[in-house]
């Protein structure tokens, strides 16, 4: 009888990390192992930053999030857009009268004027936030859909973004954030869960990691960033590149405001069946029923 052959359970080969370890233990000082040739490729970041590199970057923003998510055993999200810039009732009335006051001490300053009708119209849409919180609970707590428990993914950031983080913290769930590095300070809100929380320097990788594992996408109003991430997705379902999935725009008459879908259809810019691929919500009880029972259907 043969005998079996066993795998040892041990590696046969060092790790890379190892062998990084391992490169720069000892300082040989010479002029050859100080050369910059001399770093393991891997290990060298002047290397790793070349533009020529650029493939090799984008490979690796596509993996790290999705190694770790597949760790983590995420399948089905929800992602919810909306502006950075629309927080709760109570943070923007506080930012509506610190304004009114300076602008009480400088009548005739123009742009304090500007700000001050600014911010008494995101105090109108304060509402969004509260409804963004309260979708970011009913997903969490939902039921599975196609046999996967959903997760809320955002783009990381304040505003709508950290509502619907919120949400799913509220009941002890995980959330995850998309956070991409701006000029400006960008840092993640404090909701999203830690493990789960990435950075990207790539918008395109990060667009492709907000639908990889999208059953429905639920866009609050918001300005250029929503709307890009909005057509994105729209263009991909027209054109078949990915399958439909639930559209949801919430707040149907800022929608309408912002965007003449009947405009696109009667200049015969899109078919009048390019209109069914998203519908609008007033409620966050409203945008998750239009979710059920697209996978009940």
């Amino acid at each position: 009888m043969a005998k079996k052959t066993t795998i040892p359970s041990e590696r046969r080969f060092p790790t890379a990390k190892q062998d990084a370890v391992t490169s720069v233990a000892y300082d040989y000082g010479t002029p050859q192992s100080h050369s910059p040739s001399y770093r393991l490729a891997y290990d060298d970041y002047d290397f790793i930053m070349r533009d020529e590199l650029r493939a090799v970057r984008l490979q690796l923003e596509l993996l790290k999030p999705e190694l770790t998510q597949l760790e983590e055993n995420i399948k089905a999200t929800v992602v919810i857009f909306g502006s950075a810039r629309i927080f709760d009732k109570e943070t923007i009335t506080k930012s509506a009268e610190q304004t009114k006051k300076k602008l009480n001490l400088d009548p005739t300053n123009s742009e304090l004027a500007f700000k001050v009708g600014v911010t008494e119209r995101l105090l109108k849409k304060s509402h969004y936030y509260d409804e963004a919180r309260k979708l970011g609970k009913l997903i969490t707590q939902s039921k599975k859909i196609n046999q996967h428990s959903l997760t809320v993914v955002t783009g990381g950031g304040p505003g709508i973004m950290e509502a619907a983080n919120r949400g799913a913290a509220d009941v002890g769930g995980k959330s995850i954030g998309l956070n991409i590095v701006l000029p400006g300070e960008q840092k993640p809100n404090p909701y999203i869960t830690p493990e789960l929380c990435f950075q990207f320097h790539y918008f395109a990788i990060r667009k492709m990691h907000f639908l990889m594992r999208a059953v429905a996408l639920v866009a609050f109003p918001g300005g250029f960033g929503t709307l890009d991430e909005l057509f994105e997705a729209l263009t991909l379902i027209q054109t078949q590149k990915i399958k439909p999935i639930p559209i949801i725009l919430f707040g149907e008459a800022y929608w309408k405001k912002l965007i003449n879908f009947d405009m696109l259809v009667e200049e015969g810019i899109i078919s009048p069946n390019d209109l069914m691929l998203f519908k609008y919500a007033e409620t966050a009880k409203q945008a998750w029923q239009i979710i059920v029972e697209h996978y009940s259907s």
